[in-house]
């Protein structure tokens, strides 16, 4: 490794720190906008910075990777438990304040990622209970096998099955209702 003329001699760390920081750039360049649409579709009210703490934690953790390609695996999974631990965050906070919260106002990147014709099944979509939602976001919307989904939300696959049809049939109801 060449040192960086503006640097004092060692800053940069050693070779596993030139790997880390290129194996967490390349998972950004990859797969930023699909956990950014996850995160937007698990229903977090700011996704941006759950996404942002995801990849921090991953950057802190690289070294304990068993597998650099488990990485995005890894990465989706904290998405999915950040954003649950944000929205229990919220209920609990919202529950504790005297005055109802105003509705929660979208960021330009969450407006940008929703169509107005899927505005509907996002609407639906977020009323199902958590652990629906989850399931059905990552099988439809990641294409992700029972098993993967499983390791992502810390379930049994029996569970998992379980979730999304209980998941599919509230959603299916809730679109026909709304037609």
């Amino acid at each position: 490794m060449v040192p960086h003329p503006a640097l004092p001699p060692g800053a940069l760390g050693d070779s596993a720190d030139v790997e880390r920081e290129a194996g967490v750039a390349r998972l950004f360049e990859l797969h930023y906008s699909s956990m950014l649409r996850l995160a937007v579709l698990l229903g977090t009210d700011d996704p941006e910075n759950v996404v942002a703490e995801a990849y921090y934690q991953i950057y802190r953790k690289w070294r304990r990777l068993r597998d650099a390609e488990a990485a995005e695996a890894y990465l989706r999974s904290t998405v999915c438990n950040l954003t649950r631990m944000r929205i229990r965050h919220l209920q609990v906070a919202r529950k504790h304040v005297e005055t109802p919260a105003d509705e929660p106002v979208a960021s330009a990147e969450s407006t940008a990622l929703l169509h107005d014709d899927q505005r509907v099944l996002i609407g639906a979509l977020q009323q199902l209970p958590a652990r629906q939602r989850e399931a059905l976001v990552l099988r439809h919307w990641l294409g992700l096998k029972e098993s993967e989904i499983a390791a992502a939300m810390g379930i049994s696959c029996g569970s998992v099955k379980t979730h999304t049809a209980r998941g599919l049939a509230a959603l299916t109801q809730a679109m026909e209702a709304r037609r």
